[in-house]
């Protein structure tokens, strides 16, 4: 169970990034060491929640081989159930919280991926890397063309529109995770569960690709963008889309930019949306995914010293939407430019720990967990 262990410690960590970049300080207020944990939580731990969301479809569809037969049948209907509740409960999130909620995109996703379940590693690491490599370059080609006109014709039609402020079109390509590009995660995060990240020689090969792609893909983009390339988009209120508030602006769904130029596709800051952003952050992905094994595998004796945020990670949706919860109740502001203290967002990641921590000393499963479980009981009545 040592590599599900890592998973889970991964998943924690994503987490936190998430809580980092929606409370805690913008990065243009931090300073040395800090300056560096704002800017790799900003982008890529949402990446690297996307890459574990693509890992846990695979423990439901069967990880190193698929199911087949009626279990296989079961298993897309359970994913596909998933899916339906994830789209309701972000999309009722949205409607408190903006487009910055990423459980609705969840479920366009998982939806998209049921297709791909019992495809080999081999071919969902080329599936992804075609993605990488054409859908940014699609997506920005789509939205040079999408007029405002036609976005608003699009959103009067739209169901989801109506009730929140995040639409058919934003999740599929000008929200703040677009499908189109965003695929390219979940389908590297299935590609990695099909192999035994327990062995040796494969932590070895993917702690070398990792590095790889990550170094390769921020370097070029440095070589060819210049020293800019790195900026991040969300302190400049861009997205890989359309363009973005800042994550913290709760309530701004949609979002108006500028047009981006063409020359900003070499760029590879978080959340660019760029083929060197995806591969970067896919690198990024599984270097923590590949190192929380590592650790959990050789040191028993810090993964014992680690189980209140392992148990974080095994209820990483509770952990998620407790967050935007508790800062409603709290009245604790999100990211805002003013905002240079770190001690919210250390709050709230010591929170999740400890309620974690104790919740998993009686209970099986997190909240939100054990109720999303019960929801995909009817799967098992699929013939």
């Amino acid at each position: 169970m040592g590599r599900l262990v890592g998973v889970d410690l991964a998943r924690a960590l994503a987490v936190f990034g998430m809580y980092i970049v929606h409370i805690g300080p913008v990065l243009s207020s931090t300073h040395g060491v800090c300056t560096w944990v704002r800017y790799l939580a900003d982008g890529h731990s949402s990446a690297l929640f996307a890459t574990l969301a693509g890992f846990s479809l695979m423990l439901i569809a069967g990880r190193r081989e698929p199911k087949t037969g009626l279990a296989g049948r079961q298993a897309k209907a359970r994913i596909a159930i998933r899916a339906v509740v994830l789209l309701a409960l972000g999309t009722v999130l949205a409607m408190e919280y903006g487009g910055v909620i990423i459980l609705g995109f969840y479920g366009v996703y998982f939806l998209l991926a049921l297709p791909l379940l019992r495809l080999s590693a081999k071919a969902l690491a080329i599936t992804a890397a075609g993605l990488a490599l054409v859908t940014p370059q699609l997506a920005f080609v789509l939205n040079s063309q999408l007029s405002e006109s036609v976005q608003r014709t699009i959103d009067a039609y739209d169901p989801l529109k109506k009730v929140s402020e995040v639409g058919v079109l934003d999740l599929l390509l000008t929200g703040f995770y677009p499908t189109i590009t965003w695929m390219s995660f979940v389908v590297a995060g299935m590609a990695l569960a099909r192999l035994d990240l327990s062995a040796v020689s494969f932590q070895r090969r993917l702690a070398a690709l990792g590095a790889a792609l990550a170094v390769g893909a921020y370097g070029l983009s440095l070589l060819l963008a210049g020293k800019d390339a790195l900026r991040s988009m969300a302190e400049d209120g861009k997205s890989s889309s359309a363009g973005f508030e800042k994550a913290s602006s709760f309530g701004s769904g949609s979002f108006e930019a500028p047009q981006r130029a063409a020359s900003e596709l070499l760029s590879a800051g978080p959340h660019s949306g760029t083929t060197f952003d995806i591969i970067g952050s896919v690198g990024v992905a599984i270097l923590v995914i590949v190192g929380a094994t590592v650790l959990m595998d050789r040191l028993p004796r810090l993964r014992s010293l680690a189980k209140p945020v392992i148990a974080v990670g095994t209820m990483s949706l509770t952990a998620y939407v407790g967050h935007f919860l508790a800062q409603s109740m709290l009245g604790v502001s999100a990211g805002e430019s003013t905002q240079t203290s770190w001690i919210p967002v250390l709050t709230f990641i010591l929170g999740a720990i400890v309620f974690a921590a104790v919740w998993s000393r009686f209970f099986r499963r997190g909240p939100l967990e054990a109720l999303l479980n019960a929801a995909t009981k009817p799967a098992k009545y699929v013939r």
